[in-house]
């Protein structure tokens, strides 16, 4: 069991890192982790010393989003632009807006498209274990990876034509009129 608790050690980044990906939250991101490692320390006797740690961890996590978090995804609703111009935000400096807006893009990718990259670029789980953790073979993989690659490249292009079309910072025509509204 011992060296169960450092493998797990070891690969709590990168659960977290991937957990991320799939919640994009933060504190669902944690939640989820934890619950995984309940999990994986409950049934630490049937993992099988030898095999890959870290796939048996990534499925496990998987495993535990698709059941628990996708279903609490249905329950919550979306919030439309209106709402999301009236959350504060604080500000940033321009290597954290690069960050925000490549994270903007990226959760803008399907479910699929984001847990594949973020499994094999995020984490560096090889192909191999990649199709193990997702049940599929290796060929698959390999074509996913590169169609989300794709994707998340036609995203990026798409994001910078329409920042290069409308200053970064600008105000929308209702925000101008509550700034002047306020005075």
């Amino acid at each position: 069991m011992a060296s169960i608790n450092e493998e797990l050690l070891a690969c709590l980044p990168d659960l977290r890192a991937y957990a991320r990906s799939l919640t994009r939250n933060r504190h669902d991101a944690d939640d989820l982790v934890q619950d995984a490692v309940v999990r994986m320390l409950n049934a630490a006797d049937r993992y099988q010393p030898g095999t890959h740690f870290k796939a048996w961890a990534f499925t496990i996590l998987r495993n535990r989003f698709l059941n628990e978090f996708v279903a609490k995804r249905r329950m919550t609703r979306a919030m439309d632009e209106e709402e999301m111009e009236r959350l504060p935000v604080s500000a940033r400096q321009e290597e954290g807006l690069e960050l925000s807006d490549f994270q903007k893009v990226f959760h803008g990718l399907p479910e699929d498209h984001r847990s594949i990259l973020t499994l094999v670029a995020g984490s560096g789980l090889p192909y191999e274990d990649v199709a193990r953790v997702l049940g599929c073979a290796v060929g698959t993989v390999k074509s996913r990876v590169h169609r989300a690659r794709a994707a998340l490249f036609a995203l990026l292009e798409e994001a910078h034509a329409s920042q290069s079309a409308t200053p970064r910072f600008h105000r929308t025509a209702r925000a101008e009129d509550q700034r002047r509204g306020a005075r």
